[in-house]
């Protein structure tokens, strides 16, 4: 069975975007410098024309990641879901029992996640530990730094920021 793939509906409107930017801007206009290239002859030596079939080639390529993406695509609100437990929309206030720190994380679809701004996906390891933990839990985490060992202080669903202006 098809594995679904939850996102937002920021995230499958971002991915819709730019699948529509690739189909109707980016691979018209490789188009024709393919074209362009061709009319400076011998193909074998003509660095513009593989320039521009191996551009062609990427954007069809992430024409059909996308499409397949978008496929799977489960569109989740988060602000409709219960926050008691760790779930996808959670946004998670952690303490590093080992440095004493605490780290906040929301989980997200894998086309969001952003770790640097905070924004995880589900599919992470640290995200995988975290779901169905409530306020409280303590556990450790295997990841790929180590293990870790992290204090659930807070769950709840916050309004989620995915770019930062």
């Amino acid at each position: 069975m098809e594995q679904k793939e939850p996102m937002t509906k920021f995230g499958f409107q971002r991915l819709s975007d730019e699948l529509n930017t690739l189909k109707t801007v980016d691979l018209p206009a490789v188009n024709v410098e393919i074209e362009r290239a061709k009319e400076y002859g011998d193909l074998k030596e003509n660095s513009e024309y593989h320039a521009a079939r191996e551009k062609q080639a990427f954007i069809g390529a992430r024409i059909a990641e996308l499409g397949e993406v978008i496929s799977r695509a489960q569109i989740v609100d988060p602000s409709e879901l219960e926050h008691a437990r760790i779930s996808f929309g959670s946004t998670v206030v952690l303490c590093d029992l080992d440095t004493d720190q605490e780290v906040t994380y929301t989980i997200v679809g894998g086309c969001e996640s952003n770790p640097s701004n905070g924004l995880i996906s589900f599919n992470s390891p640290l995200a995988k530990q975290l779901l169905g933990r409530e306020e409280g839990d303590d556990f450790k985490a295997k990841l790929p730094g180590g293990e870790k060992s992290f204090e659930v202080l807070e769950v709840k669903y916050q309004e989620i920021v995915f770019e930062s202006h």
